[in-house]
């Protein structure tokens, strides 16, 4: 367990607001984004979906003054795999979106990749290891 530092926690609070009206808007308004981005509306819901546990995990993280370093690095890989992920899912073929769909694709990778950087900032101001 680490003291987590006021930037962790707001870094991780940040990303679980963006994250959590990602996973509603996704999850609920698939069918509209998926004719608006020209992207699969299976593909849309289920990232609302995942968004859903994501956002729970990273809401409960931000809201403790202790956190297990692990899970914290955890959510600054996986946030760095997203944004690699997303970019390679546009280059891949496996998607056509329109322009707007590739505009958004790129704008939240991006956002993805602040919040990784952010959060991995916050880690390495939090306090050292505390033993239980």
């Amino acid at each position: 367990m680490i003291d987590a530092s006021i930037f962790l926690r707001r870094a991780l609070l940040a990303d679980a607001v963006f994250s959590g009206v990602s996973a509603l808007g996704l999850t609920f308004g698939a069918a509209a984004f998926a004719t608006l981005f020209s992207l699969p509306e299976a593909l849309l819901r289920e990232t609302g979906l995942f968004l859903i546990a994501y956002t729970a995990l990273v809401g409960w993280l931000a809201s403790r003054t202790m956190v297990l370093r692990p899970l914290v690095l955890l959510v600054v890989v996986g946030n760095a795999a997203w944004t690699v992920g997303s970019i390679a899912l546009l280059f891949s073929g496996a998607v056509s979106p329109n322009f707007a769909g590739a505009l958004m694709v790129v704008a939240q990778a991006i956002a993805t990749g602040v919040f990784a950087e952010l959060q991995y900032v916050g880690l390495r101001k939090s306090g050292s290891a505390v033993a239980a």
